[in-house]
């Protein structure tokens, strides 16, 4: 089968499209014949060695993907051969013709969604609906801030949080970027190219501060935060698309009694109930139209390294897919 893998640590190019050995499934797992593959800061993480986790080289990048069920290992009740699902995993290899899933990762794509739209929506919206239900509780009127509004994972937010009659204040770098989370739902933006969000965030609130930080950039943004939260405001931090938040010294959290969390999807999806409770959910968004999809383009498999140089130069608004064609 063709699939892209990485021998070393690099830049993009070291993405190459490789002909391996189609594996087989093992007791419990899967063999999905992908259609569409997301692309994710993770697999970047993954590919420049600057994972928290290091993956072992080789490998073929890709954590979230859409297809049919090949065949099942033995043991499988979850899924059968023929199944339509979407998938976000911890094991890498979506960005291939082929992946070996656990079958309990499985989530059903019903036949009113297209592939793309699985491969687009399952990790980022999993991840929307942890960040906004099991941290700090929104209710209607909560004041949220959202760094980087205008990506695939900041549009689902907004959109969410619009949904749930949450005031949105969005951070994004550019005039069109802030045009597109506008449209999205925020009620306020911010360019932070151009603006100290801090300080546009205490004129939008009078002071105040926000309730709830939702940050997945880290490094340029996460010690801000807490001059933007209110006394005892909340901040969650899953992920680092600008590099490793710096460290905090604990105590200087007394002063404002703020609360930090860190989130990873995987500590979300731990049973195959609370994956299907989620997904349901992610799912309901689009059928009911509180969720609209942004797919910047899709790009076919052997083009994995135009992707990761898109995605690091921060020239897309929405989610980047990679293609087969089955």
């Amino acid at each position: 089968m063709k699939a892209m893998r990485v021998t070393q640590a690099g830049d993009p190019g070291v993405l190459q499209l490789q002909d391996i050995p189609q594996p087989a499934p093992a007791a419990g797992e899967a063999l999905v014949r992908l259609h569409t593959a997301g692309v994710n800061y993770a697999d970047i993480y993954m590919r420049s060695g600057a994972a928290r986790i290091p993956i072992p080289f080789p490998f073929t990048p890709g954590i979230e993907g859409a297809g049919v069920v090949e065949s099942v290992g033995p043991g499988v009740t979850e899924v059968k051969a023929g199944d339509r699902v979407a998938y976000a995993t911890g094991s890498v290899g979506s960005y291939a013709e082929y992946h070996i899933v656990k079958a309990s990762q499985l989530a059903p794509l019903h036949d009113e969604f297209s592939f793309d739209q699985g491969g687009a929506i399952i990790l980022q919206g999993l991840t929307a609906h942890y960040l906004l239900h099991d941290f700090y509780p929104i209710t209607r009127g909560s004041v949220v801030l959202v760094h980087a509004a205008a990506g695939g994972m900041g549009l689902l937010l907004v959109q969410w949080l619009t949904h749930l009659r949450a005031v949105t204040i969005g951070t994004v770098s550019t005039e069109e970027k802030a045009r597109i989370a506008r449209e999205a739902g925020a009620d306020h933006v911010i360019n932070y190219t151009r603006q100290d969000f801090v300080e546009e965030v205490r004129k939008i609130t009078d002071g105040r501060g926000v309730d709830y930080v939702i940050d997945g950039v880290g490094k340029t943004t996460f010690t801000k935060n807490f001059e933007a939260l209110r006394h005892r405001g909340w901040a969650t931090i899953f992920g680092m698309a600008s590099g490793p938040a710096d460290p905090v010294v604990p105590n200087s959290l007394m002063a404002k009694s703020l609360t930090i969390s860190g989130g990873a999807l995987f500590n979300f999806i731990t049973t195959r109930d609370e994956l299907l409770r989620r997904s349901t959910e992610v799912f309901r968004g689009l059928r009911e139209g509180f969720l609209k999809l942004r797919i910047d383009r899709v790009l076919p498999l052997d083009q994995a390294a135009e992707a990761h140089r898109l995605l690091e130069s921060r020239q897309t608004t929405g989610k980047l897919l990679l293609k087969n064609d089955p």
